[in-house]
């Protein structure tokens, strides 16, 4: 199938897309099922089919969308139990009393509605008593039975009765409920047998009763009777059995809600019958897929990666017919990832690849949450990643483990669906994932590294490579110009590809940064040897600035010699003889994981990172299928910003991609940087254990609401009569308080979401703060969120 290297196998166009980092061998056995992927949330076999069928909405930013059931916007007011139960108690006796009054004639006009609607010679005309033979035999039984119906209902509205069903009975358990049911279905059945409720008179007029049969009439009154009893007793299942709490615990995060509705299998709508690939035509394919789903050979990377095949098929017919072949032949492991792998070795969180989010814990159920968002859980997708995520916290908060890990493996997953392409750049020894789940690592240092890094980014263009180089080199120098710095490297990488059709090594450049006479005459020669007169004339140009005041070179040979050490020996190749990862190959679904010597090599380490970080602004942008979404990950962003990388990120939102920069205190960028970053990025996180000054920076960023506050004012009552005035200095006597009253005031005032204080000192362990903004300018506030796995 011709899909440019994204769903073709491992010797589809070799050295087209970057090879595995480890040698080619025989791959190692699973270490599970393809359909039991830890973190999956499905099982196997049937497991997976229903996963599948399971309702995801998206219902705004950060939500995890998998059997997500939406709640009410306002918490619903409630009084406390004591309340609940005193109101329930004095409705009650007033419905009883009220209906008590009517049934002993104690109420005169309660019939009249009745007999107002009803003909007049249906009731006996002093005692209003209904004539037999009438209607009226059927009317005041059914009127009975409705005016206490409206009895009920009203008292029950006006004592709470159905919150004090859920609050005191329901929610004790379903044993507490079936026991209060049982009893109010005794009562009920005791009241119509005693004819105190008019059901079976309601219903004895119709029966067919023959005249001069008492013994028949009675055997035909009392089969009525019992029809009566069993469908009052069948009445009272419903609330017996009936759980509304569990469309309250619908959004935990443990399964499917139990109040949602999965898609019926065998229906037209079954995804696990892939219905779109049916109404295509494509009715056998449909059902070799649908097999492999129900027999337990496929799982959530399978199907999302065989989507994303069957998306490109519908943006280009022509590769329909290799599609169809592929899936025919190969079933589930159809359109396979460039690296042969169909999961990755160990999930470390939960995924649901349908929706493209990992979960990263849930919400708080607080005070300082909306009530919607309370208990539900939240994930980050490309939706929200698209606008870049800043997270801060100190070591040990749980940045790499609850954040930057799980979101690398989610982005991972994505690739091998063909959706993404992910790099994650650490120190060495960082837990980003084990080798295996990454097709490329580069350790730079490690004499055992299979991968390179290009130190020039995989470009042609000399200015570039010297823009690029020079923001890596020099953005952070005090007073350095990093414009005067590029043309430095600009006149020296021009002349020196021209002469040898490559750029200069490490060695190289430094000596040529140096001055050193050997170096630049032989590269002059080279040049006059090849005729190239306009890369003389640079040469020249750099040659003049050699010692001169202002001059970017020694600065830039000082920052090169970083790279030029005996650890780095044989790294940023650009002879051909290595195996240099560039992140142009970014319209590639690949998985790269960069190891920094950060441990010996600190300053190095940082300098690579803002070349990274410079060098993937510049070719996300520069990309011609933005179909892919790009992924940077820094475990440790400290002083990696500049400037031109900060005003960058603005621009990766509308060019699908997107970076994750964890810090340990704002600190670590320049302060003139701090407040452009903040705002720079869509997604901001706090973790627990940040300082004030840099809360203060997070709290300016997600300014302030309205609120509603209610002052309390207590003042003292001072009485004018004896007796009350004894009264109260009794009570002062028995409290110990004097008697007061409460002066309460309801105002609207402007706060801060968070302070600065509030996120140093109540942000609990293993908790963070998150704001999120959505590529399509969706926001939410910010929410206190428990980390998973935390506890």
């Amino acid at each position: 199938m011709d899909s440019e290297g994204t769903y073709d196998g491992r010797a589809t166009r070799a050295g087209h897309v970057p090879r595995p980092a480890a040698p080619a061998q025989a791959p190692p056995k699973p270490r599970h099922a393809p359909t039991a992927a830890p973190g999956s949330g499905y099982g196997a076999g049937q497991g997976f089919a229903d996963w599948l069928r399971t309702p995801r909405s998206q219902a705004g930013p950060g939500i995890w969308a998998f059997g997500y059931v939406p709640r009410a916007e306002k918490e619903p007011e409630a009084g406390s139990d004591r309340s609940l139960i005193s109101g329930f108690v004095i409705s009650a006796l007033a419905c009883v009393l009220v209906w008590s009054l009517m049934r002993n004639s104690y109420l005169p006009y309660w019939t009249v509605p009745l007999k107002l609607f009803t003909p007049d010679d249906w009731w006996a005309p002093f005692t209003g008593a209904p004539v037999k033979g009438t209607g009226g035999e059927v009317a005041e039984p059914v009127y009975q039975l409705l005016f206490d119906t409206a009895l009920l209902y009203g008292f029950g509205r006006l004592g709470a009765w159905p919150t004090v069903w859920r609050r005191l009975v329901v929610a004790r358990g379903r044993l507490v409920q079936a026991g209060a049911t049982a009893v109010l279905c005794l009562i009920t059945l005791w009241l119509v047998a005693q004819l105190a409720l008019p059901v079976r008179l309601a219903v004895y007029p119709f029966l067919p009763l023959a005249a001069g049969d008492p013994t028949g009439n009675t055997a035909t009154m009392a089969r009525a009777d019992t029809v009566v009893t069993v469908m009052i007793v069948l009445a009272f299942l419903w609330p017996a059995l009936r759980r509304p709490a569990d469309k309250i615990a619908a959004a935990a995060l443990g399964g499917p809600p139990a109040g949602s509705r999965p898609v019926e299998p065998g229906s037209p709508a079954d995804p696990a019958e892939w219905p779109e690939l049916r109404d295509a035509g494509l009715g056998d394919v449909a059902r070799r897929l649908g097999g492999e789903v129900l027999g337990g050979r496929m799982n959530d990377v399978d199907y999302a990666r065989i989507r994303r095949a069957w998306e490109s098929v519908r943006a280009d017919p022509a590769r329909l017919p290799a599609f169809a072949d592929a899936v025919r032949d190969q079933g589930a492991a159809a359109c396979v990832h460039p690296s042969g792998d169909r999961d990755l070795p160990v999930r470390a969180a939960r995924h649901d690849l349908l929706a493209r989010q990992v979960l990263l814990g849930t919400v708080e159920d607080g005070e300082r949450n909306p009530y919607a968002r309370r208990g539900t859980g939240l994930a980050l997708g490309p939706d929200v990643l698209g606008t870049s995520l800043l997270a801060v916290g100190p070591s040990g908060s749980g940045k790499t483990a609850r954040l930057v890990r799980p979101v690398v493996e989610s982005l991972a997953l994505q690739a091998l669906a063909g959706q993404a392409a992910v790099v994650a750049v650490g120190a060495a020894g960082s837990r980003l994932g084990p080798d295996e789940a990454y097709d490329i690592v580069v350790r730079v240092g490690d004499p055992e590294s299979v991968h390179d890094l290009d130190l020039y980014g995989g470009t042609g263009d000399c200015d570039e490579a010297a823009a690029l180089l020079a923001e890596a080199l020099v953005a952070d120098v005090p007073g350095a110009d990093v414009r005067r710095a590029a043309t430095a490297l600009a006149q020296l990488l021009g002349p020196f590809r021209a002469a040898h059709g490559r750029f200069p090594a490490v060695p190289e450049l430094r000596e040529l940064l140096d001055g050193v006479p050997g170096a630049v005459t032989s590269l002059r020669q080279a040049l006059e040897g090849a005729g190239q007169q306009a890369m003389l004339r640079e040469l020249d140009a750099r040659e003049r600035q050699y010692g001169a005041h202002g001059d970017p070179g020694p600065a830039l040979a000082d920052r090169i010699a970083l790279l030029d050490r005996p650890a780095f020996a044989g790294f940023f190749d650009t002879t051909g003889r290595a195996r240099p990862f560039s992140l142009r190959t970014l319209e590639h679904p690949v998985r790269v994981r960069v190891d920094l010597p950060e441990r010996g090599h600190a300053e190095a380490s940082r300098m690579l990172a803002r070349l990274l970080l410079a060098q993937f602004n510049a070719s996300v942008a520069a990309r011609a299928d933005r179909s892919l979404f790009a992924f940077l990950a820094l475990d440790d962003a400290s002083h990696t910003l500049t400037p031109e990388t900060v005003r960058g990120l603005q621009r990766l939102r509308s060019v699908n991609a997107g970076v994750l920069l964890a810090l340990r205190s704002l600190d670590d960028v320049p302060e003139a940087l701090r407040t452009p970053l903040l705002g720079a990025v869509g997604c901001r996180m706090a973790f627990s254990g940040v300082t004030t000054w840099d809360g203060q920076r997070f709290a300016d960023a997600w300014g302030t609401e309205w609120v509603e506050t209610r002052d309390v004012t207590h003042r003292t009552v001072f009485a004018d009569q004896p007796l009350t005035r004894a009264i109260h200095a009794f009570r002062k006597m028995v409290t110990g308080k004097a008697v007061t009253t409460d002066a309460v005031t309801v105002r609207q005032v402007e706060r801060e979401r968070w302070s600065a204080s509030e996120l140093a000192h109540a942000v609990p362990p293993g908790c963070a703060v998150l704001s999120l903004t959505s590529v399509r300018g969706e926001r939410a506030a910010p929410l206190l969120l428990r980390l998973a796995g935390t506890g």
